[in-house]
């Protein structure tokens, strides 16, 4: 019985009743009140746990408060901790056998663990940051060690695999998970492919590099001055980089291009309270377990709570008795990939100024569960590791062209030394601004826009990170190694960094949109940035007064669509002056009819989705099927370009003889919707809800349909480029409000539960919550609530 059958685990051992699912440790009772003794605590640790079972943690030092973290991050989160980090290292087909391989070579080849291995190496030159993860991995060991294989959560048992010890490195490679979400950025392949086939003309079209942002982060008039830029060598980009061969047809593993945030926060001149009001709402990728763990962490000088990061000490977005703090994504370009030339088949050494230079060399080890071990040797150049050689060439395996092999090395902020951890423990304990910059001045990648407010009324943005200073255009493309021409050159300076401190307008906010006026800015703003949500935010900033902490909620849960505000006067224009048929007409009533509300019950928000996505693909498609590998342009972009000019060069089909119009390609595409539409009607699901299907699957649910671990089919709104940024199973993971009263009002929520134990009451408490819009008021909980009736359990650690 205890025999394998493919992915599915012995199921003798599943289903033991010593051994099994029905073993899962949070289905165990446990009593309202307990003591546990942990081996290196130097003082006895309270924890209180509310009504959602968020702990709060009351200890004597730093150190014990961390300790406890990485226990309670461990009794909760402990198989999503694991997994995460065995994903960053490469070792997923450990668990899960050789399918997993290309993910795991990818991560290889792109150096996360090297990486990892050099910002720990940073991170131990800091006594905080050292003590911090000692004291964390100890206390995650702590809870490792009191479990018998009965007590592993139920992913161990599907996955027939057990836990191994935590270390510092682990938590190092965590900060480059997220730094590979947030930081790599990577579509040089695709563009280079499409400046090869189709030229510079359309290339702009496509992939236009905006230089009049509609609403910049910080306005160019609340810039601060820059005498002079770091000395960046001018680069006739039109002769030397607008003409490049076609590149291996290589796909590469790309994070999803929404991995962002909105965060604003409004001084007391526009809020009802006289006081700062502070929100964030961070959007990443849904899954059970949630990415984020609620906690509150106090000491004898200093309380915060927020929500952390299962596998690392600290909260990295909340709030203590005075600031509250938050990010989003900076969204620049940090990742260039640059051609190798080898001397000969060794690959020991490369050509580079005139000369050949030694490569070091990296054998990475793959233990496969159910195969046999596999090695791989992946070649180190100053840029960083040649990802992409005769042994790995992407995601589909694409072959060199004209049967001449082409190596790639890659070029990431993230190898370099960086403590990536430091600023947010010291942002927990900040008091003021001058606290908060000097906690964000060692922050490195990924670049974030970290936003502060504080109770005595100031409020900040600062686009922190380390950039670097590229001349126009410098890493769009694939780029030359064999000198330093095409080189990074330098980094911008760090005290020319992007900031602002309680502007006039009275508001500081961001949503991934450029981060200031490129006209006079001295640096090169290459990245992918998104306009609509940062237009949306600031427009309804500027008309509030006495807002409060409801406006805020009523703000992150906006639905309006920016993008089809702009576009569909023209489209009703268009097909107004077509002749329709009666059914044809009746679909363009009811769109003519919506409110360009993405509402969960809208029937227009389909409809218009729907057709722009067919629009998108008869305008765009002759181009990506010319150049191979081409990428698909932003959402934006078309609304854009058509608003420019409707019949810009790309709407019409290279691949046939006469030349087609907008009104040609618009007709099109909306007679072509209108089957599907009528089959959504039929189905009972034209609601952007129901069509949208919103969903938080499992981590390991890939095809979304294990019901018992994930929630499926959440009737929700909003929508990319929409200040509510839900998607299909990425949106807003963590929903915060902070009002800086002197007695801090506090909400927040999230889709998930404190619980990564599928078993557990609280594994899914905010799901139903949050796709309602709503939120929980969180508890910042003061050492003389301990007799409270919110307080449902308590442990007490005793050293």
């Amino acid at each position: 019985m205890n025999k394998k059958w493919g992915a599915t685990p012995p199921l003798g051992k599943l289903l033991s009743p010593t051994h099994g699912y029905l073993e899962d440790p949070e289905l165990c009772s446990m009593p309202d009140k307990m003591t546990i003794d942990l081996f290196g605590l130097s003082k006895k640790v309270q924890v209180y746990f509310d009504e959602r079972m968020v702990p709060h943690v009351f200890a004597e030092s730093d150190n014990d408060a961390f300790y406890v973290q990485g226990y309670l991050h461990a009794k909760d989160r402990l198989w999503q901790m694991e997994f995460q980090t065995h994903f960053a290292a490469g070792r997923i087909s450990e668990i899960v056998g050789a399918k997993a391989m290309p993910l795991d070579k990818a991560n290889r080849r792109l150096g996360i663990t090297y990486s990892a291995e050099i910002g720990l190496r940073e991170m131990e030159k800091d006594t905080t940051s050292i003590n911090a993860m000692d004291a964390y991995t100890a206390g995650v060991n702590a809870y490792i060690n009191s479990l018998s294989e009965k007590d592993y959560p139920i992913e161990y048992k599907l996955l027939d695999y057990k836990p191994e010890a935590w270390s510092n490195l682990k938590t190092s490679l965590l900060t480059k998970y997220m730094a590979k979400d947030l930081a790599a950025y990577d579509d040089d392949f695709e563009k280079t492919a499409v400046l090869a086939t189709m030229g510079k003309e359309v290339f702009d079209l496509m992939y236009p590099n905006r230089e009049d942002s509609l609403d910049p982060i910080i306005p160019k008039d609340l810039r601060p001055p820059f005498s002079k830029g770091f000395p960046i060598s001018k680069m006739d980009t039109t002769s030397a980089y607008f003409h490049p061969d076609m590149p291996d047809p290589i796909v590469t593993d790309k994070p999803d291009k929404d991995n962002g945030s909105n965060n604003w926060a409004l001084d007391g001149t526009k809020t009802a309270t006289g006081k700062p009001i502070l929100c964030n709402d961070p959007h990443l990728k849904l899954g059970l377990p949630s990415i984020w763990y609620e906690i509150q962490l106090t000491t004898p000088t200093n309380s915060c709570y927020g929500v952390s990061l299962p596998g690392s000490p600290g909260i990295v977005i909340g709030f203590n008795q005075d600031i509250a703090f938050g990010s989003t994504n900076a969204m620049r370009d940090v990742l260039d990939y640059y051609k190798i030339t080898y001397k000969d088949r060794s690959h020991d050494q490369y050509l580079y100024n005139g000369k050949y230079v030694p490569t070091t060399k990296r054998v990475e080890k793959f233990i496969i569960k159910g195969a046999n071990t596999q090695i791989d040797t992946v070649v180190y150049t100053h840029f960083g590791p040649v990802i992409y050689d005769d042994n790995w060439r992407g995601f589909r395996g694409g072959k060199p062209r004209a049967n001449q092999s082409t190596y790639y090395a890659v070029r990431w902020k993230a190898h370099d030394a960086s403590n990536d951890l430091l600023p947010f423990l010291r942002l927990m304990k900040a008091k003021n601004y001058d606290d908060y910059r000097d906690a964000i001045a060692s922050f490195s990648c990924p670049g974030q826009n970290l936003i502060f407010a504080s109770k005595s009324g100031d409020i900040a943005i600062t686009q922190q990170g380390t950039f670097p200073a590229k001349w126009k255009y410098q890493g769009e493309f694939l780029m030359d190694g064999k000198d330093s021409t095409y080189e990074w050159q330098g980094m911008i300076p760090a005290e020319q960094m992007l900031t602002m401190k309680n502007p006039k307008r009275g508001f500081v906010s961001s949503a991934n949109q450029l981060p200031t006026d490129p006209i006079g800015y001295p640096y090169y703003l290459g990245g992918d940035y998104i306009y609509e949500r940062g237009y949306r935010i600031n427009s309804i900033l500027r008309g509030l007064r006495k807002a409060t902490v409801q406006d805020m909620m009523n703000l992150q849960n906006d639905n309006f669509n920016t993008r089809a505000h702009q576009i569909l006067p023209l489209i009703f224009e268009t097909l107004d002056s077509m002749s329709l048929s009666g059914e044809e007409k009746e679909w363009l009533k009811l769109l003519k009819n919506w409110d360009k509300l993405n509402d969960a019950e809208s029937e227009g928000a389909t409809i218009y989705q729907t057709l722009m996505d067919s629009l998108e693909y008869n305008i765009w498609g002759d181009e990506l099927k010319k150049s191979v590998i081409g990428l698909m342009p932003e959402h934006n972009t078309i609304v854009q370009d058509l608003m420019k000019n409707k019949n810009f060069k790309c709407v019409d089909n290279i691949f046939t003889p006469q030349k087609e119009t907008f009104a040609d390609q618009l007709k099109t595409s909306f007679v072509s919707i209108l089957p599907a539409l009528n089959q959504m009607k039929k189905e009972n699901k034209l609601k952007w809800g129901l069509h949208k299907g919103t969903c938080i699957p499992h981590l390991i649910d890939v095809k979304q349909n294990m019901t018992s671990l994930s929630r499926l089919e959440l009737n929700v709104g909003g929508g990319e480029g929409i200040v509510n940024a839900t998607k299909k199973s990425h949106g807003p993971s963590w929903k915060m409000i902070i009002s800086l009263t002197d007695t801090i009002e506090a909400y927040g929520v999230y889709p998930g539960g404190q619980s990564g134990h599928p078993g557990s009451p609280y594994y899914d408490t905010g799901v139903s919550t949050w796709a309602a819009g709503e939120y929980f008021k969180l508890w910042f909980m003061r050492a003389d609530e301990a007799a409270s009736k919110r307080i449902l359990r308590a442990i007490t650690f005793e050293p």
